[in-house]
């Protein structure tokens, strides 16, 4: 059976100094499948939009921002991911510059500023899998990483990733 799964990015905006990153608390919907975590910004990709350019209307959409400087730091598959178990395939940046100021909250949770340190330090509630990818994310290894990590029931079912 081919892999079609639903394509998406996920941003991580650091603070001008670099020790801060904007995250979105999902805390305001119920049977929100990401209920109680926090979570880098982006989506799904619409149908006739570049990834570039998917990650910038939700950078806009979700924090009031517009990317001036990104990298693509990796891509990611996660098959069973999603609620029903759907699969997805994302593509991970880094924002290192931007304009606009974040609102404190959107339709989907509040948005804060959190110190680097305690998002790669297992402080605060994230996905299982996120504390395997984060720290490729973060590094000053200048290679993209590319990696599968299979879900069952919630939770990371195994991580293998290279860098090219």
């Amino acid at each position: 059976m081919p892999y079609q799964p639903i394509l998406g990015t996920l941003g991580y905006v650091l603070s001008p100094d670099r020790r801060e990153v904007l995250l979105l608390h999902r805390d305001t919907r119920p049977g929100d499948h990401h209920l109680g975590k926090y979570v880098g910004l982006g989506g799904k990709l619409e149908r006739d939009e570049s990834v570039t350019a998917g990650l910038r209307r939700e950078l806009l959409e979700e924090a009031g921002i517009t990317a001036t400087r990104m990298s693509l730091r990796g891509t990611l598959s996660w098959p069973g991911f999603g609620q029903n178990g759907e699969d997805w395939l994302g593509f991970i940046f880094l924002i290192e510059a931007f304009e606009g100021t974040p609102p404190a909250a959107n339709a989907e949770g509040t948005l804060s500023w959190q110190p680097l340190a305690r998002l790669l330090g297992g402080e605060l509630p994230l996905w299982e899998g996120d504390r395997l990818f984060l720290p490729l994310v973060f590094d000053d290894d200048p290679r993209m990483f590319h990696g599968v990590m299979p879900y069952r029931d919630g939770h990371p079912a195994g991580w293998d990733f290279e860098r090219l």
